[in-house]
């Protein structure tokens, strides 16, 4: 194993322990030293990870943990997501009690999620999952108020629930192929009893579906979105799903076609796009409604899964569909922070005439969820469906397309009210700057992946 193959998590986990320490020892008005720590950290991850993807893959800790292509975009993926984040909470937590400790517990995270991505090992994925887990209950815990306790409850006892699935699955795969390595899998379980091996598999799914936010460990993402400060739900509805959906496709391709594990994760999708567009229908707040829409977007992401092993583009498209999603979502929380008062999508009628950029950078992002050419989403969304179609199950590459077009409605009641003139007398209120500016940042790089996805194409497809 070459020393510095695991540098990026060694610089995540250490700077989130530096900014937890050195923060206790600074006053509140100087808090401000620990954000720029974690953003010099994060840059320094993403430096050395970019690095690293040049150069030939590996493995550490004796084979239980890959470092290639996928484990390399997910560090710069979530590397770069969680700046942006640093950037919305330059407006939203500067200066309060906590921010030191917001910081670190996102850091944390943040190292989990790329544990979780790389783990080619049960027993490194478990601890990964609760590393990537537990930051987010203090997370989401850290705003206050009722609506907050409420989400952090709902998000830990739903957390414990899926980890002792998620354990559970692990102990009954270990019991049936003698083993918990990734590549062990598939000779073993060929010629394990199928129903118990796949009831443990499918527990682990579920316990990782937590980490993506799908179903049917849905339930706390709407709360969390809704009852969290607007940095908290814009990370926890981007970053861990980077990890969690890449360690449910390593997963899925060590498995043998026996247990015909392509056809669950196809329901798995299917339900949370179908769910998720639904439940979004006529929600009014626009977080919670984003909460929704993260549901059916792990729906969308789940797709090249089914094609794991079936097509070359599955993997590619995971990864592609991934960094267009992190961006896009980031660009539509950014708006919602940027206006912390606006807690119903009518409120921000009249937005276009009064903030032209930012009604543009919201409009770029939720068309961009819809998958409207050229953004990126888009170019997800068409090579997984290609993907999924040249796996064999044409008829999910349909329910993509059909739940596309199906939740351009809720998108546009949020839309169309900004291009609406304002009401006669209404008060304007100034957006906050940082995030105003990452808002914009995040909706130009999303219609830039979507141009240039041929060059970030042939980094993700390289092997």
């Amino acid at each position: 194993m070459r020393p510095l193959l695991l540098l990026p998590e060694m610089l995540l986990f250490l700077g989130g322990l530096g900014v937890l320490i050195g923060g206790s020892f600074l006053p509140r008005r100087r808090l401000w030293i620990t954000r720029v720590a974690a953003a010099a950290v994060l840059v320094a991850a993403i430096v050395v990870a970019a690095v690293l993807l040049t150069g030939p893959g590996g493995a550490a800790f004796d084979g239980t943990y890959r470092v290639d292509t996928a484990t390399g975009v997910v560090r710069i993926v979530t590397g770069f997501a969680t700046l942006l984040v640093l950037a919305l909470a330059s407006d939203e937590i500067a200066g309060s009690p906590r921010e030191s400790e917001t910081y670190s517990l996102a850091l944390f995270s943040t190292t989990g999620t790329v544990l979780l991505a790389g783990a080619d090992d049960l027993l490194v994925l478990a601890p990964a999952f609760l590393l990537a887990s537990i930051p987010l209950y203090g997370l989401i815990g850290l705003n206050g108020g009722a609506a907050s306790a409420e989400a952090t409850m709902k998000t830990y006892l739903l957390g414990a629930l899926f980890g002792i699935v998620l354990l559970l699955g692990i102990t009954v795969v270990y019991g049936m192929a003698g083993s918990t390595r990734y590549g062990d899998f598939a000779e073993s379980l060929a010629h394990s009893a199928p129903a118990a091996a796949a009831t443990g598999v499918l527990a682990i799914v579920c316990g990782l579906m937590f980490k993506a936010g799908g179903v049917p460990a849905h339930f706390w993402v709407p709360d969390a979105a809704q009852g969290s400060s607007g940095t908290v739900a814009a990370f926890l509805t981007t970053v861990p799903k980077v990890g969690a959906l890449v360690a449910v496709y390593r997963l899925m391709s060590a498995l043998p076609e026996s247990l015909n594990w392509p056809a669950f994760i196809a329901i798995l999708a299917a339900a949370s796009m179908i769910l998720g567009n639904l439940a979004a229908y006529w929600q009014q707040d626009p977080r919670r409604l984003l909460g929704w829409s993260t549901v059916a977007q792990v729906g969308f992401l789940l797709v090249p899964v089914v094609a794991a092993g079936r097509s070359d583009l599955a993997l590619p498209s995971l990864l592609f569909y991934l960094a267009g999603y992190v961006v896009t979502n980031l660009a539509a929380f950014s708006v919602t922070v940027a206006f912390p008062t606006l807690r119903d999508i009518n409120s921000y009628r009249g937005m276009g005439f009064t903030h032209p950029w930012l009604t543009a950078a919201l409009a770029v992002a939720l068309l961009g969820l819809v998958g409207v050419p050229p953004t990126a989403v888009f170019i997800g969304k068409l090579t997984t469906a290609t993907a999924v179609w040249d796996g064999g199950y044409a008829w999910l590459a349909i329910v993509v397309l059909v739940n596309s077009l199906i939740s351009l409605f809720y998108y546009l009641r949020w839309i169309i009210p900004t291009v609406s003139r304002p009401a006669v007398g209404a008060v304007q209120v100034p957006p906050a700057r940082w995030a105003g500016r990452t808002a914009v940042v995040a909706a130009v790089l999303s219609l830039a992946l979507g141009v240039a996805a041929g060059i970030v194409w042939s980094v993700v497809a390289a092997n």
